[in-house]
């Protein structure tokens, strides 16, 4: 008896360690593996043995935690602290106030791009990388992106151009509408691995960059082209059967573009997959053949996004067609835009949509470093430049009531691609095939700032910042989210510093250091 006992002790003991280390493990975080890259910050780099996480902490009442990352090399560091009675301010200090009862938007989410390349990429490595990876961008110990962005076909980042039902030509009935090879080599088991990982369903948008060139007037996948009007509801048609397609695949979409930067086919500015309208084509596109379609659908409630192009273009796509097209307004339900022109538009231009009809949402649904032609080095491993461009572009456009921002590409290779037209771009997970490892950005963190810590459901607050004349400003923006935290992101692009934050007669002090961003969060009491 006492042998058995003993025994059982030994189990029971063995057990709790067990239990405890393995609580350990799974609240742990596990560090970056830098590698300092010259001139610029660090990367990350994960292998098969290895790869850093990042777990988010529950706030204690009374309290706060941070979550910096810098140029220097700092990533998701965390610290804390305790709120107190509020001081007065300091004549060379800064002060954000938080006010949790001026609320704004609601946040849909964040995420970025299944394309054939990341597919390719992704697939390129061994099948614990491929977890690795996944759960990088899309688990509890990730970044908790909860949004996809899928081509509906090919696109630039493709080896080759195409489209579904290719042949037989002017076949309106499509009736050999079948996935491509890349769908079931590529997308559909990224997607389907992604969906496994992620804390929170995972809404899909879905864009055409190019319809079968049967349907186009010019027969090439880039430069200038319009849809043949005698091919209007079969390319409303394409999209229906896409989303069946996927559907049938275990994929359901949430929403679709009505085609990717559309005046890329009016301008012939780009060699790459395209397909040009005006709004006049537009308007009656959608008014007549794609809503209807869509509205009429098992898929009836999907979302329709009109736009998809740079700022530029917004009152174009939104003010000016359903000015001239009233009746196409009732089936679209937001705006999509691009990041590429927002250095040279500012986003006041947001204003031509939630001034006139605030209840149409507005996404941004893709950005990328590297694509400029100045941009010499496609991928410019470790560079904080890069991620300072979207930290400063995301905090921007949700400040001006934007629902949530999808990067590009979730990875590419060491070149920047595949692309068959070698239009390399910059991704915040670089695959390096040869060496079986990936590489993370600094881009990477960066949108992690916000993906982790602002889950859909948040809703903005206002925030005031009271600073001295002298002193440079605090980029910021603020959320409440469904856990009944406030979450507030904050940019710092200069010298280390000090500031305060205030709620509700309590006080923070918050210790920003050079070029750093900070995600703080603390109960919402």
């Amino acid at each position: 008896m006492f042998l058995r006992s003993k025994n059982k002790m030994k189990l029971c003991h063995g057990l709790i360690i067990f239990v405890l280390t393995s609580f350990t493990y799974v609240l742990a975080d596990i560090p970056c593996a830098e590698r300092q890259i010259p001139k610029q910050s660090v990367v990350c780099v994960c292998n098969t043995t290895y790869c850093d996480d990042i777990t988010r902490e529950i706030p204690a009442p009374k309290s706060f935690v941070t979550y910096t990352s810098s140029k220097d090399g700092l990533r998701f560091k965390k610290a804390g602290g305790t709120w107190i009675e509020s001081k007065s301010k300091s004549c060379c200090s800064t002060t954000l106030e938080v006010f949790p009862h001026i609320k704004y938007q609601r946040v849909e989410g964040f995420g970025g791009a299944v394309t054939d390349s990341a597919g390719i990429n992704w697939k390129a490595l061994p099948a614990t990388l491929q977890d690795y990876l996944i759960r990088s961008y899309f688990s509890e110990n990730g970044l908790e992106y909860n949004m996809l962005r899928v081509p509906i076909g090919g696109s630039d980042f493709s080896t080759h151009p195409y489209a579904y039902n290719e042949l037989p030509v002017n076949d309106t009935q499509l009736t050999n509408y079948t996935l491509a090879p890349e769908d079931n080599l590529y997308k559909i088991p990224m997607i389907k691995s992604i969906m496994k990982a992620a804390t929170a369903p995972v809404h899909i948008v879905a864009t055409t960059w190019s319809p079968p060139l049967w349907m186009k007037t010019h027969q090439t996948y880039g430069g200038f082209s319009r849809l043949k009007r005698q091919y209007y509801q079969a390319y409303a048609d394409y999209h229906l059967k896409f989303l069946e397609k996927y559907n049938q695949s275990g994929i359901p979409v949430w929403g679709i573009t009505t085609t990717n930067e559309p005046i890329n086919g009016v301008l012939s500015i780009a060699p790459f997959n395209s397909l040009g309208w005006d709004v006049q084509e537009m308007g009656e596109w959608i008014m007549n053949n794609l809503g209807p379609t869509i509205r009429n659908s098992a898929f009836k409630d999907l979302k329709i996004l009109a736009g998809d192009d740079q700022r530029a273009t917004i009152p174009y796509w939104f003010n000016v067609m359903f000015a001239r097209y009233p009746k196409a307004l009732d089936f679209v339900d937001g705006i999509a835009v691009h990041f590429y022109t927002d250095n040279f538009i500012p986003a006041a231009v947001f204003d031509a949509v939630t001034a006139t009809h605030p209840e149409k949402i507005i996404l941004a649904t893709e950005a990328c470093q590297g694509s400029f032609p100045w941009q010499k080095e496609k991928v410019l491993l470790g560079s904080w430049d890069r991620a300072k461009s979207y930290i400063e572009d995301i905090l921007e456009d949700l400040n001006y009531n934007l629902v949530g921002w999808i990067d590009w590409n979730l990875c590419l290779n060491m070149r920047g691609g595949p692309n068959w037209v070698e239009n390399f771009v910059d991704s915040p997970i670089i695959v390096d095939e040869e060496k079986q490892q990936f590489l993370k950005q600094p881009m990477f963190y960066a949108m992690g700032h916000f993906s982790k810590f602002i889950p859909r459901g948040s809703i903005r607050i206002k925030v005031v910042e009271n600073k001295h004349f002298f002193v440079s400003r605090v980029r910021h923006v603020a959320f409440i989210t469904p856990k009944n935290t406030i979450v507030a992101v904050l940019y710092n692009d200069g010298q280390s510093r000090t500031i305060h934050l205030k709620n509700s007669g309590k006080q923070a002090t918050l210790n920003l250091p050079a070029h750093s961003v900070t995600t703080v969060e603390f109960p919402c009491e």
